[in-house]
């Protein structure tokens, strides 16, 4: 059973509500949501699309003031214009490919922000190569962004939560630092990687107010493949076959901030069978270790 297939057995009418009420999780939040996110200061990194974009123009329309990062200033700048308020938010271009220099560049930016109540770490790349032909270079740049980036920067905001006694740092990984599989390794391994750092830091501050959350999505409909690495450290320039099966970002932001709302220590967004995918991995290894044999998709 492949990838396509396993989204097909959703049923049609299930499929037809999930896309038809998408739209309206960004344009309606709820008032619970509104209650909460209002006048708070968030911090999205990876904000320029996907599923950061998404992030924003929600937040946004829940009243919260936003700090928006991206090695993409431009676009960020394109995006902060659609915004609700727009006036209201900031941008710090920031490239967590150079974790060393994260902490100068944040301390910076926070002498001219509102204290930090949420950070959402949502910046990565994506790999699409099997393991034997991708470069060392490779594996460490994907590291470097999706893990010590991501820890950099967390590093950096934690001092002022803690001083504060209160903040919620929100981390997405992927269902993929649940399972591994074929053509992911590097990438796989630097969302493990997160989920663990994360597990720890979690339970070190938490009787210091802080909340420490993670948010694993499976297939979303981005166009992060586009610049997804191969073996050589190129960006393959074309999107992935799951792509069409994933939700739509505005959904996963909808459902990451439905888990800041209810401070849940971990989520996964998806929807089908995609879902069970790391229950069926903890409970029967040697199934889902044998689907992943035949399947380069999951």
């Amino acid at each position: 059973m492949d990838a396509p297939q396993l989204a097909r057995m959703e049923s049609d009418q299930s499929y037809r509500h999930s896309v038809g009420t998408e739209q309206l999780y960004t344009q309606n939040p709820s008032s619970s949501h509104i209650a909460y996110f209002q006048h708070k200061t968030i911090w999205i990194t990876g904000a320029s699309r996907g599923i950061g974009a998404a992030l924003a123009r929600y937040l946004a329309a829940c009243g919260a003031n936003l700090i928006l990062s991206s090695r993409h200033i431009n676009t960020l700048r394109d995006v902060s214009r659609t915004l609700t308020n727009n006036i209201r938010h900031q941008i710090v271009p920031l490239d967590q490919e150079q974790p060393e220099a994260l902490p100068q560049q944040i301390q910076k930016a926070l002498l001219n922000c509102p204290p930090i109540d949420i950070l959402i770490n949502n910046a990565g790349i994506a790999q699409h190569c099997d393991a034997i032909d991708t470069q060392l270079a490779v594996d460490r740049r994907i590291m470097e962004i999706n893990f010590f980036g991501t820890i950099a920067m967390s590093k950096a905001i934690l001092p002022n939560m803690i001083a504060r006694g209160h903040g919620q740092i929100m981390t997405v990984s992927s269902i993929s630092g649940k399972v591994g599989s074929q053509t992911r390794s590097s990438y796989s391994a630097s969302k493990h990687a997160i989920i663990g750092y994360m597990d720890s830091l979690r339970a070190e501050v938490w009787h210091k107010g802080i909340n420490i959350q993670v948010a694993c999505p499976g297939w979303v409909n981005t166009d992060i493949g586009k610049s997804a690495l191969d073996g050589n450290g190129k960006p393959l320039a074309e999107l992935a076959r799951t792509i069409d099966f994933g939700i739509s970002p505005e959904r996963c932001a909808q459902q990451i901030s439905q888990a800041l709302v209810k401070q849940t220590d971990e989520v996964i967004i998806s929807r089908g069978l995609m879902r069970l995918v790391p229950t069926i991995k903890r409970l029967f290894p040697s199934l889902m270790n044998n689907l992943l044999r035949h399947n380069k998709y999951l």
